[in-house]
């Protein structure tokens, strides 16, 4: 059973959607509708539905700025108006679909069966990554997994040469010269890495131990296999050399 929540400043036209949305489909309960844009955005805060029936027309806040006020939307939003000319418009704010009032049949069913397939595809996704996540956290096949770009990667410790901080930002350097970029600070990721096989060598980088080349004590810096030369700090040359 999907759960929709409706938002429309017209209570009839709430409660016409309502009888069509459960006269026309057992597969769809309206779980809450609002008249008032700003307590349906408050519900959404805490509730998170199958999929939103948005009406354009509102005299507070129209639907499209009504999208742009949602912070968390993980739904697929339908488009409700009396006007046809905002159908290019709902599909730039990424609406999965438009029903143009008096709502025809024909029409909400095909845009439950666009939900359907919205949430199944969703599902789906949300499997993958889950049983990715299982496997990868089993110890006889533990990677190291990075989320970046909207996609996992899971790598080996023996792919990572070094990280580098960029602010808010670091990015690895793999062997094969490949470079990841996280929206993580470097802290973060030292927590992501191996203790027994990664130091955080200085404030901006951590270093792959098993990738040393060489270490060069008068100048206070590393030379990693790949070449990469990557500074010790003083507060850290300590602890370094003793790990060493």
């Amino acid at each position: 059973m999907l759960e929709a929540v409706l938002v429309d400043d017209e209570k009839k036209a709430l409660q016409s959607l309502s009888w069509e949305l459960t006269n026309f489909s057992k597969e769809i309960h309206v779980k809450a509708s609002f008249t008032d844009p700003f307590e349906a955005l408050e519900y959404l805060e805490k509730h998170s539905p199958d999929c939103l029936f948005l009406d354009i027309e509102m005299p507070k806040m129209d639907g499209f700025q009504f999208i742009q006020k949602i912070t968390k939307r993980d739904f697929p939003v339908v488009i409700t108006t009396a006007y046809n000319q905002y159908a290019i418009q709902a599909l730039k704010k990424e609406a999965l679909d438009y029903l143009l009032k008096p709502i025809d049949g024909d029409d909400l069913k095909e845009t439950i069966s666009k939900i359907k397939k919205y949430q199944a595809r969703n599902l789906s996704t949300d499997k993958l990554e889950k049983l990715l996540l299982n496997f990868n956290n089993n110890p006889v096949h533990k990677k190291i997994t990075v989320n970046t770009d909207g996609k996992l990667i899971f790598l080996t410790a023996d792919e990572i040469l070094y990280a580098e901080s960029d602010g808010n930002y670091s990015t690895l350097y793999l062997k094969d010269g490949q470079r990841i970029v996280l929206t993580k600070k470097l802290k973060e990721v030292n927590l992501l890495l191996p203790s027994d096989i990664f130091y955080r060598i200085h404030n901006s980088y951590i270093i792959n131990l098993s990738k040393i080349k060489e270490f060069i004590k008068t100048d206070g810096y590393v030379v990693l296999v790949s070449g990469h030369k990557i500074p010790v700090s003083r507060q850290k040359k300590s602890d370094f050399l003793d790990m060493l």
